[in-house]
């Protein structure tokens, strides 16, 4: 392909013209430099591609993009670009040189700190139960009824990203289209929209479900983190919004799209009203809108429930969906994977065991108020936690004290320490709690879950929080195998001897 159907000549200054250079791909990492691609250079957070030049230059690439006021030495015979975003460059070149995959599919995104997942495996539900050839890109997965659509090669690293990158982005959406599919629901990160990886694409819907202090190791303060969501909402016909949370009014200041307004406090537009939370069984509450009222049901329990299926159900109804049928599809869905997931035990087992992805002190305070609510009489809340290693620290100490407050007992635990010592990690924790009575630390997170199972007392529920559905452990700049589930029952296999050993020690 022609680098100037790729590179359009408004887009970047240079002393050679993008007419003539044929591009054979187009790479962003030096193990992908190819003889005749376009390499795109990236400033990172820890790394900066522009050091690459001469050696994208003797791997034969056709032409190289670099970013303005970066620093480089360009090679000699090697044709620069200079564009005023590599990363935002590189997002619209992939779009290209996938013909514009998103033309003539129905996108809907889904931002915010909690709920992203939650929210769109709703929609997702709904739309699927009602015929629609929909498809997901998300957290926990990216696949529709019949495909997976992560790529073998970026398995591991979309197991990390709520949103890949364009370079696995645009190819999957192009796979997705020529699949016949319908409708594409995105989870969007404020990383994403900051770093424009979805600055080509154009949304039929898009959803803000919350925001609470979380990656401002990234973003630095919290009215740049709104800032990057509010750049979602300049590129959708509709937003719908939770009006509830405290900062939905300014996302609507700055809004350029038409707006529709939610809540479960306040009247809005699209309400939930009389609501009841069925303890574990699920939640209902009246739906009600300018031209509707009608009941809804959903097995999963939590306040976190009515907002995201308020949301997912508004937007389904703004897309079309009879009302009706979108009822139905939330009344019978399952839960989503890793979101207050309980774990299948042994008939004997006289305990009950959660997995949850709570990693913000909000998302931790809601699922142990939701647990709360229908624990009953003589059921102890045990909580295995930790933190995320080279993240956000500011979070640390306050969701040490939001399990100190709503917990009976805790394990305080490593949770992808990555390249951090995890027991800095769990000091900072510690920094926000101050009954040690009712808690324990055991760095090793197997260890940790395997002593919960062991110690568990009649009627406890044991909740694992922090990996939901992720099936490693990233610690020591590695990232291993981690099943949480598989780990249980392991433990549970175990817990019989362990009991024996300690009642009858000899």
């Amino acid at each position: 392909m022609e680098l100037s159907t790729l590179l359009f000549p408004d887009e970047y200054t240079s002393s050679c013209s993008a007419r003539g250079i044929e591009i054979s791909s187009v790479c962003h990492r030096g193990d992908q430099i190819t003889k005749g691609c376009l390499f795109i250079c990236i400033r990172g957070t820890r790394y900066d591609s522009h050091s690459l030049l001469r050696t994208a230059q003797a791997g034969g690439a056709a032409a190289a993009l670099v970013e303005q006021g970066a620093d480089y030495t360009a090679p000699a015979d090697l044709p620069i670009f200079i564009v005023p975003s590599t990363r935002r460059a590189m997002a619209m070149i992939y779009n290209r040189w996938y013909h514009c995959p998103a033309s003539g599919m129905h996108l809907i995104a889904v931002t915010g700190t909690n709920g992203k997942t939650s929210t769109s495996t709703m929609l997702y539900t709904i739309l699927t139960a009602c015929g629609k050839r929909a498809a997901l890109i998300g957290t926990v997965a990216c696949h529709s009824e019949e495909k997976n659509y992560a790529p073998a090669t970026a398995q591991e690293g979309m197991r990390a990203m709520t949103t890949p990158d364009p370079d696995v982005l645009y190819p999957m959406l192009a796979g997705m289209k020529a699949d016949g599919i319908e409708y594409v629901i995105m989870e969007a990160s404020s990383h994403a929209l900051a770093l424009e990886k979805l600055a080509p694409l154009h949304f039929d819907a898009a959803i803000f479900t919350n925001l609470s202090p979380e990656h401002l190791d990234f973003h630095g303060t919290m009215k740049n983190y709104l800032a990057a969501k509010a750049r979602l909402f300049s590129q959708c016909d509709c937003g719908i919004l939770n009006f509830d949370n405290e900062y939905a009014e300014e996302l609507a200041r700055t809004a350029t799209c038409k707006l529709l307004r939610c809540g479960a406090v306040y009247h809005e537009q699209y309400n939930a009203e009389e609501i009841r939370m069925r303890d574990a069984d699920g939640v209902s509450y009246l739906y009600v809108t300018p031209r509707l009222k009608m009941t809804v049901s959903l097995p999963i329990p939590g306040s976190f429930t009515v907002y995201n299926s308020l949301l997912a159900l508004t937007c389904a109804l703004h897309l079309g969906i009879p009302p009706l049928e979108a009822k139905a599809a939330l009344q019978h869905m399952q839960g989503v994977p890793g979101r207050l997931e309980r774990l299948p035990l042994p008939d004997e087992a006289d305990f009950t065991v959660f997995i949850d992805y709570a990693h913000t002190e909000a998302a931790l305070r809601n699922l142990l108020t939701t647990v709360r609510s229908f624990r009953r009489n003589g059921e102890r809340i045990v909580l295995v936690f930790g933190c995320g290693g080279d993240r956000d620290k500011s979070k640390r100490a306050p969701m040490g004290r939001a399990a100190e407050e709503l917990s009976d007992y805790i394990i305080i635990t490593s949770d992808n320490s990555r390249t951090e010592e995890p027991t800095a990690i769990i000091h900072d924790i510690l920094k926000g709690m101050r009954d040690q009575s009712k808690r324990r630390v055991i760095v090793n997170r197997r260890r940790a879950i395997t002593y919960a199972i062991h110690t568990a007392q009649k009627n406890d529920m044991i909740l694992l929080v922090g990996k939901g559905h992720e099936d490693y452990e990233f610690s020591d700049g590695t990232r291993h195998p981690f099943d949480e589930k598989s780990i249980v029952r392991e433990a549970f296999a175990t817990r019989t001897i362990h009991k024996e050993k300690h009642e009858n020690p000899s």
